[in-house]
């Protein structure tokens, strides 16, 4: 397979400068993309993968000094090459300065010019490499924030990024497959303990004969099968963070010891009588109801409040509707890098299905899903019945009514909501909602596809909406967004 040429970007008001480079690039197998002012050539950075730039610091009335400095702001990764007939020592400082990768005069020799372009091309796929190596080594690890940008999951980062730095014990809740234990690794990941251990355990999946000896250790002969001494999970979660998944299934001998190691620090080994200090932090998690369990009688209420210092509830993906799309390409994405196939379309019949699904197995049944369909789809795209395959005829709703005013979620937003008030436009039946309702919705999913798009950058997005980044900064305020959220 040939690989891509490189894209070189020119921008100069010389239209014969732009002919002569090109003619010269693309006779030396790059691709070539010439602008004659500074906002053309910005906007094929907003549209075009870029690898190299040749940027000339006279624009008509434009200053290429400043068009250098809204390309790294935009973007850093691309080297700049500039090319000028009025170089000078200190505009040369000044541009490098600014980031430029280069600095060439005019009239310039094919060699000089070519050989800089390839340096700055190599350059940037080097830099490029990095990042991606980066990105699947963070991947690859769990210790990566929660997915999604409904308000939901943002107050749950928000909340993650106000406890990490703490050393208070958090109880996190939610159906199974919400991502509580990457809630967990996200906290240990945030604090000061994230270069010790973390140490995760399922509470529900060891016996509860073998739990306690899990936990705290045991020491040679204290029951069958003990034949050397064993240092517990506490102890090995020392200077770290120890993450108890389904702590409401612990034993009642369990959690008496749990109480005892919250309260004072310390714990002893099964058959032993020392006391060992520990320096762990707890993270607990559950998918039931601790409240009625303490009804019930089987999970002590002074351990509930030991564990419930600080509640995180983490919302099922029914509840987060924005994000499901948005979640099925990340996740058609992954599969598709993992089983080495391009990652096909999702139809908008399938994004239908997607959306009326309840979603029992939350985010992680979302995740398998998407690689099943992957697996069985045969084109470049998936649609509805390559989803059925998978899902079934079960755990879907029905399309939503809209006969009465209640037609739309109480915090509506993102593709579902704005779905939900083109049908309503379309049913002359319908009851309409209210302008101010529609209009939040359409703004909060276009700011988010805007945010989306540009990868945070506020700046860039402020002026693709055509409004002053103090005024940008209060639309996203005001509809609970965060640029931080968007940035990779």
């Amino acid at each position: 397979m040939n690989e891509p040429r490189p894209h070189v970007l020119i921008i100069d008001d010389e239209q014969e400068i732009c002919e002569l480079l090109a003619i010269r690039l693309e006779h030396n197998s790059y691709r070539v993309t010439a602008a004659n002012n500074g906002s053309s050539g910005l906007s094929v950075l907003e549209r075009e993968h870029v690898d190299a730039m040749i940027l000339d610091l006279r624009l008509g009335e434009e200053n290429g000094l400043n068009v250098l400095s809204e390309v790294q702001q935009r973007s850093p990764d691309i080297p700049v090459v500039i090319l000028t007939a009025h170089g000078t020592i200190d505009t040369a400082v000044e541009a490098m300065k600014r980031g430029a990768y280069g600095f060439l005069t005019k009239p310039f020799h094919d060699h000089d010019l070519l050989q800089k372009l390839a340096h700055a091309v190599e350059s940037s796929s080097l830099r490029r490499e990095v990042a991606g190596l980066r990105q699947a080594v963070g991947a690859q690890s769990k210790e990566t924030r929660l997915l999604g940008t409904s308000t939901g999951i943002a107050r749950v980062r928000e909340m993650i990024a106000r406890v990490a730095p703490t050393d208070a014990t958090v109880l996190i809740t939610g159906e199974s497959g919400t991502g509580k234990e990457l809630a967990a690794r996200a906290i240990h990941a945030l604090s000061p303990r994230s270069d010790g251990p973390f140490v995760a355990v399922n509470c529900g999946a060891i016996p509860a004969e073998l739990l306690e000896s899990e936990l705290f250790g045991h020491i040679k002969g204290s029951f069958t099968g003990a034949l050397r001494d064993k240092a517990g999970l506490f102890a090995a979660a020392r200077g770290g963070t120890l993450f108890l998944d389904e702590i409401g299934e612990a034993s009642p001998a369990v959690q008496v010891k749990l109480l005892r190691v919250l309260q004072e620090r310390t714990f002893s080994r099964v058959g032993s009588t020392i006391e060992e200090e520990t320096d762990a932090r707890v993270l607990a998690a559950t998918n039931r109801d601790l409240r009625t369990l303490v009804t019930e009688g089987t999970f002590r209420q002074d351990l509930f409040y030991r564990l419930h210092v600080v509640p995180l509830a983490i919302p099922p993906l029914r509840e987060r509707q924005s994000d499901i799309p948005w979640l099925a390409r990340v996740f058609l994405e992954r599969a598709a890098s993992r089983h080495n196939r391009p990652t096909p379309r999702l139809t908008r019949d399938a994004v239908s299905l997607l959306l009326s699904h309840r979603w029992p197995g939350n985010v992680r049944e979302l995740a398998n899903v998407m690689e099943a369909a992957l697996l069985l789809s045969r084109g470049d795209q998936i649609c509805a019945d390559d989803l059925r395959q998978v899902l079934g005829p079960t755990n879907t709703s029905p399309p939503p009514s809209f006969s009465s005013p209640s037609v739309l979620p109480s915090s509506p937003s993102g593709l579902d909501g704005l779905l939900q008030i083109v049908q309503l436009l379309q049913d002359e039946q319908a009851v309409l909602p209210q302008l101010r309702e529609a209009r939040d919705i359409f703004e909060k999913t276009y700011l988010t596809e805007l945010m989306r798009r540009t990868g945070g950058n506020v700046t860039v997005a402020s002026r693709m909406a055509g409004r002053n980044r103090t005024d940008f900064y209060e639309l996203l305020r005001r509809h609970q967004l965060s640029a931080s959220d968007f940035k990779e």
